[in-house]
């Protein structure tokens, strides 16, 4: 009964909703719900029985070789008033569950899920868990130009959970300061580590630059690690109304009580977006991965490039997608999937609808 009479009134939120929609009187609705789904087909050109060296896919979410996949269902509630709101944002899949690997039963399906309040009309302050602040790529893949994502996006944090505050600045400036659970972790059995977040931005008509902390402090979280701490800078340039360039680079510092001295990874790449059409567009991807010291346990540099086309018709966008991952060690494998080689081809194709 309990579930029935929830269902019920669901069902009169949207047609509440929907009312105040047809109205075009009324005033606007404080609630927004939005959502996307997104499926893809991913082809290995070497064809790697049983997976091989993990279907030659060392980035989060495509893991697969020759099948389709459905990747994501999301649906995102927000609930905003003068002085504070809610976001419930709830995602469905394996790109869902890989997002949340930390977390256990119905955690999993929960991407982002905060409260926050306006003191002022400058300062607000949030509490719950969000998408982290590091990086140029994000998990909702409608938001993304490439489909598949790259090194420094799959090694790098995904979420907090914990308090941020934003303060936002003059002209475009901003700064946001937060503390946290040990990251990616919504619900930890110990609570002895922290973790301090923190931005610069400025957000400009023709360019964009964040600059990014993350570290660790307090006790030690596991028997191994002892410190984790990752700087990164975020930019974008409009250089025309039809080509536009972005930057990621990050460095993530590893120090455990397993080994001497501290491990590190490091990564640099660079987005080239033309858009000739409203419809359609082009993103060529570069990416060079450092991790020589095996800190996230690839043992090698990588550079790979990704070329990847958007075609939009109304909400719907297709993606087409030709990737070249190079390493330095014969990190990959070929069709046999035991013996080891330096570089492989994907060819992936994605869909996607979102409102």
């Amino acid at each position: 009964m309990l579930r029935k009479n929830s269902f019920l009134l669901l069902l009169t939120a949207c047609a509440c909703t929907n009312i105040f929609a047809q109205d075009s009187t009324a005033k606007e609705s404080p609630l927004k719900i939005s959502g996307s789904v997104d499926a893809y087909y991913r082809y290995n050109f070497d064809n790697t029985p049983n997976g091989g060296l993990g279907f030659n896919s060392l980035t989060s979410f495509t893991n697969s070789q020759n099948t389709f996949q459905l990747g994501m269902a999301s649906l995102k509630a927000t609930y905003s008033t003068e002085k504070a709101g809610v976001v419930a944002d709830l995602g469905f899949g394996k790109r869902a569950e890989e997002f949340s690997y930390a977390d256990e039963k119905s955690l999993q399906i929960v991407k982002q899920a905060y409260v926050y309040w306006k003191p002022s009309e400058k300062l607000t302050l949030s509490l719950g868990k969000w998408g982290t602040h590091i990086g140029y790529e994000v998990l909702d893949p409608q938001v993304n130009r490439n489909y598949s994502m790259s090194y420094m996006f799959s090694y790098g944090p995904f979420s907090h959970t914990g308090v941020k505050a934003d303060l936002a600045l003059n002209n475009g400036n901003g700064i946001m300061i937060g503390i946290a659970n040990p990251t990616d972790i919504t619900s930890p059995n110990w609570a002895s580590t922290k973790v301090l977040n923190a931005q610069y931005s400025h957000v400009g008509d023709k360019f964009s630059i964040f600059a990014n902390y993350s570290g660790w402090f307090g006790a030690k979280s596991s028997p191994a690690a002892v410190s984790v701490n990752q700087v990164g800078i975020t930019a974008s340039a409009k250089v025309s109304d039809k080509f536009g360039i972005g930057y990621d680079g990050t460095i993530q510092l590893l120090k455990n009580d397993v080994k001497d001295g501290t491990d590190k990874w490091w990564g640099s790449a660079l987005y080239f977006n033309y858009d000739p059409t409203a419809a359609l567009g082009l993103t060529l991807r570069t990416e060079y991965f450092a991790d020589e010291k095996d800190a996230v346990k690839i043992g090698a540099d990588i550079f790979q490039a990704t070329l990847s086309a958007q075609y939009k018709t109304g909400n719907f966008t297709l993606i087409p997608e030709f990737r070249l991952d190079n390493a330095s060690q014969p990190v990959f494998s070929k069709n046999d999937g035991v013996t080891g080689k330096k570089s492989t081809a994907t060819f992936l194709i994605a869909g996607m609808f979102s409102f």
